[in-house]
């Protein structure tokens, strides 16, 4: 099966630079193939799960996922042996509903221009409920429009605004940037601005604080700039787009008379075009020590690169000084110029173990650890 992938278009300019867009053997993700650190295992946890992106669980132990089509779903362990067996679905004919997030009984998923939630859905999933529309004055561009979402320990729904555009500069401050809501849809507010387009972002369980990935623009070459990860120390923070990327770089058009020291640098670079999404921080006691309180970071893959990069799962470590260093993690769904697979999101479950989905291969796996 050729699992769907979204690409954006290409111009007759970029074709002949040689831009290379992998072959995807999507619903083959050759398992035995992925690499991981000793003591690691993966295999796959939910199968069919088509365009698998987001995860969040329920109180009830459902597993909701979204994707970037029309469709959310819920996956249940009803024989309770540690993987789902019945698939529902929760909701179809949304506008690419990326986001979803659960608190107090209900499921919020975010569509490109709302926010709609699902009330005691653990309790109706064979007959989901009409949804309650929290927030719908988002813009409706679908360029950079769909959303990962997350309620941060301030009990706000966080919710991303992507610049509609590879590179450009729009006059409604939403764009670029991550707002943040109370849970009933009132007092939205930018928390932080010059984001190009962030899809993955949790709080570090120490301090509270904010992290986020983002995805550098495209068309400045194989090598230019650096996608990112982020943190934010103070609400309204400009982290560069359009002026300034990867901390240090100006924008040939609109860092004409900026400093790139006058914006928020990034606190690693993920590298060029790799896509980083969904990313963690891990607060289990499965895996070893060095991964306590690491941020593990879905990237999806490149399509704007000569080389592809990417298609992966990355860690960010924390050094014990401050500092922050980044290894690969899980590796292997691409080869060459053919991939198996596209992680999108990843998700801790309760005993430890690491959920990463996979929106090409229609998957959910599940990577584990067991002491040499």
């Amino acid at each position: 099966m050729i699992a769907r992938l979204l690409f954006y278009p290409l111009t007759a300019a970029v074709l002949t630079a040689g831009v290379c867009q992998p072959t995807l053997i999507g619903g083959d993700p050759h398992l035995q193939d992925i690499k991981l650190p000793e003591g690691f295992t993966i295999e796959a946890y939910a199968e069919k799960v088509d365009g698998a992106r987001q995860m969040c669980f329920g109180t009830r132990g459902t597993l909701f996922v979204s994707t970037r089509d029309k469709n959310v779903y819920a996956l249940s362990d009803d024989d309770l042996d540690g993987k789902p067996e019945t698939q529902h679905l929760i909701a179809q004919g949304l506008v690419m509903p990326n986001g979803v997030a659960f608190r107090n009984g209900s499921l919020y998923v975010a569509e490109v221009h709302r926010i709609l939630r699902y009330d005691s859905i653990e309790h109706k999933l064979a007959a989901p409920p009409t949804p309650v529309v929290v927030f719908d004055r988002f813009p409706t561009e679908k360029h950079h429009g769909w959303k990962y979402i997350a309620i941060g320990p301030d009990d706000r729904l966080y919710v991303p605004v992507g610049a509609p555009c590879n590179e450009c500069l729009r006059e409604d401050s939403i764009y670029a940037t991550v707002t943040s809501m109370k849970l009933d849809g009132t007092d939205l507010r930018i928390e932080a601005n010059g984001v190009r387009n962030s899809v993955g972002f949790d709080w570090d369980p120490r301090t509270g604080q904010f992290w986020f990935t983002e995805n550098g623009r495209d068309m400045m070459g194989n090598d230019m700039p650096n996608c990112e990860l982020n943190t934010l120390t103070t609400r309204g923070e400009h982290f560069g787009f359009p002026f300034c990327h990867q901390g240090d770089t100006l924008d040939p058009e609109f860092g004409v008379g900026k400093n790139c020291a006058d914006y928020t640098a990034p606190v690693l670079k993920l590298g060029p075009h790799v896509a980083p999404l969904g990313m963690k921080f891990y607060r289990g006691r499965m895996f070893p020590e060095k991964y306590r309180n690491a941020i593990f970071i879905a990237e999806h893959g490149s399509w704007n690169r000569t080389t592809p990069i990417g298609y992966r799962v990355k860690v960010a470590l924390p050094d014990g000084a401050g500092g922050w260093t980044q290894e690969v993690f899980a590796d292997g769904w691409l080869s060459g110029n053919t991939a198996t697979g596209r992680p999108v999101d990843v998700l801790e479950l309760e005993d430890g173990s690491l959920l990463v989905s996979d929106d090409a291969a229609d998957m959910i796996y599940r990577i584990s650890y067991t002491k040499p």
